[in-house]
């Protein structure tokens, strides 16, 4: 049967699949730098007899066609880059390139793929149809290299039936992975607000226009778009994690700046939002005596699972896997560029379990101590391959 054949393949791709993630996450490279570990991709699918072809810049694309006839067609998609985080694990494979780390697990995503392109090579004649590798840079950096590929035609020639996505979660335990159709993450946009008004002593008030008290009242007026304005049944998130007034004990500033993030689950109430936020701060401001400059850089948009597609695939991830290592996930209110795929084409983004709380493994992603259980790396390669060959229809 093609899941013992993939099965066997997994356990004996497994120290190669390791070796590459642990040279990828000591080699890391920033949102749209990752020229070397896209050369190292490269010469990986050179080694497997896998033509590619590059895209926004440092993304590759490849093919691989079964053998039996079948003009299906389906996406895998893993990213590439790192952030600028200094690593602070004491382990081998650590992180030679200073104030950079793969604490999002993408040197997991791309060494998984990788895997499974030879598995897939492997099973050629066991299965019809087309499988597209799409090695994507720039998840983590806006306009996300997701929005880049799908621009320079990476969902066309051929066009996928579906894009399959994996993303470790050290939530759930290495060995698990969890699914969920519908709405799943969230957009996300930057916040960028300057508040104007007139410095001076702190001991003359009247003779100023206190900008950092005109900023408290926006802080908390802002707050009513998710209490007062947005269905309760709509997922919204805004949060503030920068406030600069540069003044002191005795003087008040000129100006006060404020960075922020708002998240949402639904285009156009995204779309008010946006309205109804610079409105309120403009107005707040104003009637204050200040002014208020409210810049949005729109970010990624949500990410939904087209349920069909998600209750398919993890119906075989339970056959691959065994129900009781299949897990449902709740929406999560972080973003991903992934979910641009999701938006022009059925999508499926799940997790896989990295944790192990027996060997101190269970730092969140984006943190100095990420790390991974590198034992699921044998499942994540078998159960992509698997899931691709299903959706096939194989």
């Amino acid at each position: 049967m093609i899941k013992q054949r993939i099965q066997e393949l997994s356990k004996n791709l497994f120290n190669e699949v390791v070796a590459n993630r642990r040279h990828i996450h000591s080699h890391p490279e920033l949102s749209f730098h990752e020229v070397e570990t896209s050369a190292f991709v490269a010469k990986k699918l050179d080694e497997l007899g896998i033509g590619w072809e590059r895209m926004a810049d440092n993304g590759l694309v490849a093919l691989i066609k079964g053998e039996k006839p079948s003009d299906k067609v389906v996406a895998l998609r893993a990213d590439m880059d790192a952030l600028p985080i200094l690593e602070a694990n004491d382990v081998p494979y650590k992180s030679q390139n200073d104030g950079v780390m793969h604490a999002c697990g993408h040197d997991v995503h791309t060494s998984s793929l990788l895997g499974t392109a030879k598995i897939l090579t492997e099973l050629k004649s066991e299965f019809g149809g087309t499988v597209k590798l799409i090695f994507q840079p720039a998840e983590e950096k806006l306009p996300g290299g997701a929005s880049l590929m799908i621009k320079e035609g990476v969902l066309e020639n051929p066009k996928p039936d579906a894009v399959l996505g994996q993303h470790v979660m050290p939530l759930i335990d290495a060995g698990k992975f969890g699914f969920r159709a519908g709405q799943y993450m969230a957009s996300t946009d930057e916040l960028y607000v300057t508040v104007k008004g007139k410095g001076g002593h702190g001991a003359q008030p009247q003779q100023n226009i206190d900008p950092v008290l005109i900023t408290a009242h926006i802080l908390v007026a802002l707050q009513q778009i998710v209490s007062r304005n947005a269905h309760p049944a709509n997922p919204t998130v805004l949060s503030f994690g920068k406030v600069i007034a540069n003044g002191a004990t005795n003087v008040i500033p000129n100006e006060v700046k404020l960075e922020g993030t708002f998240r949402a689950m639904d285009e156009e109430w995204r779309a008010e939002a946006h309205t109804k936020m610079k409105k309120m701060a403009e107005g707040i401001a104003e009637s204050m005596g200040g002014s208020c400059e409210f810049n949005i850089m729109k970010g990624y948009p949500f990410l939904i699972n087209e349920p069909k597609l998600t209750h398919a695939t993890r119906a075989h991830a339970e056959d691959y896997l065994g129900k009781e290592n299949v897990v449902d996930l709740d929406i999560w209110m972080a973003a991903e560029d992934f979910a641009y795929y999701s938006q022009v084409s059925d999508a499926c983004f799940y997790r896989m379990g990295t944790r192990n709380e027996s060997r101190g493994i269970t730092s969140a992603v984006h943190t100095p101590t990420f790390d991974i259980e590198e034992t699921a790396l044998e499942q994540s390669i078998g159960l992509m391959a698997y899931l691709a060959i299903k959706q096939l229809g194989n």
